[in-house]
């Protein structure tokens, strides 16, 4: 029986600390399932179809060479759900802080009831990652400042092309 791990977010833009989670996540796996959650009351700065882009640019080489299939959707629905249509029986989050680890354990408590087949896998993120948030690379971009310490280089490049052009 194979292992498949569904790990949900915006990746608006996908920053180092997800490629972390990733890194962590492709060690444990046979196969990564990349959602991207699709929000209609969230206008977000990058396409699903640029962040679909980003992130098999980005993930694909990690799990190559951890030798881990990845794959990347989109879905508009719970994460429980979108797990559950992908075969996934794992379901990654990363943490940050006490903060995060206090909203996911609640998270984690409401999928385990509309999904007991689920399983909530918490990954810690390594020191350097912990303070990186999307949010703040969007403003970081959003006014001119340098966000290579926090993106992998295709993003920040994109990130910069993004705000160029207005």
């Amino acid at each position: 029986m194979s292992r498949i791990a569904l790990y949900p977010g915006s990746f608006d833009p996908v920053t180092n600390g997800h490629l972390d989670v990733v890194r962590q996540t492709v060690r444990l796996v046979d196969r990564l399932v990349v959602a991207i959650g699709i929000h209609p009351g969230k206008t977000p700065l990058f396409s699903p179809a640029e962040r679909l882009d980003m992130i098999s640019e980005v993930f694909a080489p990690l799990a190559a060479k951890a030798g881990c299939e990845v794959e990347c959707v989109t879905y508009d629905d719970l994460a429980v759900t979108a797990a559950q249509r992908a075969g996934a029986t794992i379901l990654i989050r990363g943490l940050r802080d006490g903060t995060d680890m206090d909203y996911e354990m609640q998270m984690a408590g409401m999928n385990e009831t509309m999904a007991p087949d689920v399983q909530t896998v918490f990954l810690p993120a390594s020191p350097m990652v912990r303070p990186i948030t999307a949010t703040l690379v969007r403003q970081i971009a959003s006014m001119g400042g340098d966000v290579s310490n926090f993106v992998p280089p295709v993003v920040a490049a994109r990130l910069k092309d993004k705000f160029a052009r207005g």
